[in-house]
């Protein structure tokens, strides 16, 4: 009988690998010809094998993602018809963004099974009278309803309470106390310190942080469970690590609470990295975004329409985004394996690492007051400001490339003319309680001398 292949190769250690690269070499510095140092503070060398991994973590991964549709509400009917048409189409979820205290839900939820469609509920407001009716409408259904209110992100967002410290923390409460009903009702966002300009560790230890806010007021209720809205950056790799560092840190802090370890990440790609000029390599962009999404454990995944940034919601800039995912879904067998990174020794030592490096900030924050105290005393904004200036230095030098914005451009696109919206920051002058954390795409200024040139 055949012996197995493998056994017929002796082991080799890291550091017998290490020596033979040392000899490659020729006398160069292994640490500077080879180890790179991300901005994110890691170190990334040129193999990895069991020994880079200390130990794995029990990751509590979905069995399966969702293709997640994105539609803001402005008429019941309008969205109720969209999203009859999307689920038609491919989507498996709703992402409703809900601007109106006067929604309508029975004409919003019309002809949709809520109990085979997972649907996420996003509030521009915090819905004190909209979550009473909503809870008299679902009374007795089933259904599968998640919703999003965060009053600790609007705060960082915006500057300012939804209305103060006080009325804003008791009608959270009221709500939390009858969210029996509901798989969800908190969230987090930690896109908006991605979107920022936050480097991972910082992004995990900020998103975890500003969850204790909540754990610290709702620890009595066990079943609690928290929705994070992740951002997908540029880094494949990268990413996928951050989504399993935030799982494993969400479940130990859950732990010293006592409560359910579970958690319920949506992602999207950033829009960090998006760009005006040369826009149809944001398809490849976010195709790469989706994938890190779906690898590192996402339990939905919504997808930007490459022309998001300066066209409005257009039938086929959605159509194209919903189709990437569905490629992903059911062409490149991305549903078939569920923690599929799980062993893999590069991702498990980034996992790690990233998961440390943001357990230190996080402990910086709780010794140093809290989250809420540190964003009050921008503390928090600072550090994201810091690093967001970094990264914007080594785009305008031509470091941190974007192609078709800062290098491989075409002198010949346009874009003025076909602007729908405005794709810039928009500063609105106006009295906050703090400094309001603020998202900013990286190719913007560029963009904007280039558009005045047109």
């Amino acid at each position: 009988m055949s012996q197995p292949l493998f056994q017929e190769f002796e082991e080799v250690s890291a550091k017998q690998w290490k020596q033979k690269i040392q000899v490659d070499l020729k006398g160069a510095d292994y640490n500077e010809k080879l180890v790179f140092k991300s901005r994110d503070g890691i170190h990334i060398k040129p193999f990895y094998n069991a020994e880079d991994v200390e130990k794995t973590f029990s990751i509590n991964s979905p069995k399966n993602w969702q293709i997640c549709e994105k539609i803001f509400v402005v008429s019941e009917e309008k969205s109720n018809k969209r999203a009859l048409e999307v689920l038609t189409k491919g989507a498996e979820s709703l992402w409703f963004i809900i601007s109106s205290e006067k929604t309508d839900f029975q004409k919003l939820f019309k002809d949709i099974s809520l109990k085979d469609t997972l649907i996420y509920l996003n509030f521009e407001f915090l819905p004190e009278s909209t979550f009473e009716e909503l809870l008299t409408f679902i009374s007795g259904t089933d259904h599968q309803i998640r919703l999003h209110i965060d009053i600790v992100g609007n705060l960082a967002r915006s500057g300012n309470w939804y209305f103060n410290l006080k009325k804003d923390h008791e009608i959270l409460s009221k709500i939390v106390s009858k969210s029996a009903d509901f798989k969800s009702v908190l969230s987090v966002d930690s896109g908006l310190y991605q979107n920022a300009g936050a480097t991972i560790p910082q992004e995990l230890a900020y998103a975890l942080a500003h969850a204790n806010e909540y754990l610290n007021h709702f620890s009595e209720n066990k079943d609690l469970e928290i929705d994070f809205i992740v951002a997908s950056g540029t880094n494949y790799f990268f990413e996928i690590a951050k989504i399993r560092a935030l799982r494993i840190l969400y479940a130990s802090l859950a732990s010293e609470y006592g409560i359910n370890k579970k958690c319920n990440v949506l992602a999207q790609p950033t829009k960090r990295d998006k760009t005006l000029y040369d826009f149809n390599v944001n398809l490849l962009r976010t195709t790469t975004q989706a994938m890190s999404a779906v690898l590192g454990g996402a339990d939905a995944v919504y997808n930007m329409p490459y022309d998001a940034i300066y066209h409005k919601n257009n039938e086929f800039g959605d159509r194209i985004a919903r189709n990437q995912l569905l490629i992903l879904k059911t062409e490149s067998y991305f549903d078939k394996v569920s923690n599929a990174a799980e062993g893999a020794y590069y991702i498990e030592s980034l996992t790690q690492q990233f998961a440390e490096k943001a357990l230190e900030i996080f402990k910086e924050i709780e010794a140093g007051g809290g989250f809420l105290k540190e964003l009050k005393e921008g503390i928090i904004q600072r550090k994201i400001a810091e690093n967001a200036k970094l990264e914007q230095e080594k785009f305008d030098k031509g470091e941190l490339v974007l192609i078709g914005t800062n290098k491989y451009e075409n002198p010949e696109d346009k874009m003025k003319a076909d602007l729908e919206l405005f794709p810039f920051l928009k500063m609105n002058p106006r009295k906050t309680l703090i400094s309001p954390i603020l998202e900013r795409r990286l190719s913007e200024r560029s963009e904007q001398e280039r558009l005045e040139k047109e």
